[in-house]
């Protein structure tokens, strides 16, 4: 009776040269862009900011006061800068990153131009009486600041500011009393929903 040899175990298919060279190649380019980004945007901080911005905006539909209302929203501002400071800050220390690097300053001083011409605007339409046009004004210069910052972000930053530009450009053509509507979607809505997006995908 002829004895049966065991049959050799199948090896598996060798890797194609080219495809490990692709994903070596695809690793270092990641890594690279982590690297030379600024990852400490902070998701539940934009939650946050999303949430007193609403809270804002509620309030701010019942003044009739072009003064007031400015006061209101600068105030708001003034809440938002610290959250984003201490929530980035945070997350920036978790993550064991620096925020003097230099993905950090580039990220600073792309999103400060656009600020101060906001800021500088606001005043000017204010003294002409044009309050109107300042939400749209502050929609569409903030979502410059986070496109060009986002530029040394994660992915997500630069769409957010996308959405934040265009909803500006369709406030400057609405009607004035408006105003109130588009700074609650903006800062109220994109800031949740991206700040969302943030926390879920980018750690926090």
């Amino acid at each position: 009776m002829a004895q049966l040899e065991p049959v050799p175990p199948r090896r598996p298919a060798p890797v194609a040269l080219d495809d490990r060279a692709r994903d070596n190649i695809r690793f270092i380019r990641e890594t690279m862009e982590r690297a030379g980004s600024f990852t400490a945007v902070p998701g539940w901080g934009g939650i946050a900011l999303g949430i007193t911005a609403l809270g804002a905006a509620a309030i701010a539909w019942r003044m009739a006061r072009p003064r007031d209302w400015l006061l209101l929203w600068l105030g708001e501002l003034a809440i938002a800068i610290g959250i984003a400071g201490w929530t980035t800050l945070s997350k920036a220390r978790r993550s064991g990153a620096s925020l003097l690097t230099g993905p950090a300053r580039r990220f600073a001083y792309s999103f400060a131009p656009p600020i101060l011409a906001g800021a500088l605007l606001t005043a000017v339409l204010f003294r002409l009486g044009v309050t109107g046009a300042i939400p749209g004004t502050w929609l569409l210069l903030y979502g410059t600041a986070v496109v060009t910052a986002g530029a040394f972000s994660i992915r997500v930053v630069p769409l957010m500011g996308l959405c934040f530009m265009v909803l500006g450009a369709v406030a400057l053509f609405c009607p004035w009393n408006w105003g109130n509507a588009f700074l609650a979607a903006g800062f109220g809505g994109l800031h949740i929903l991206f700040g969302a997006v943030i926390a879920r995908n980018y750690g926090g």
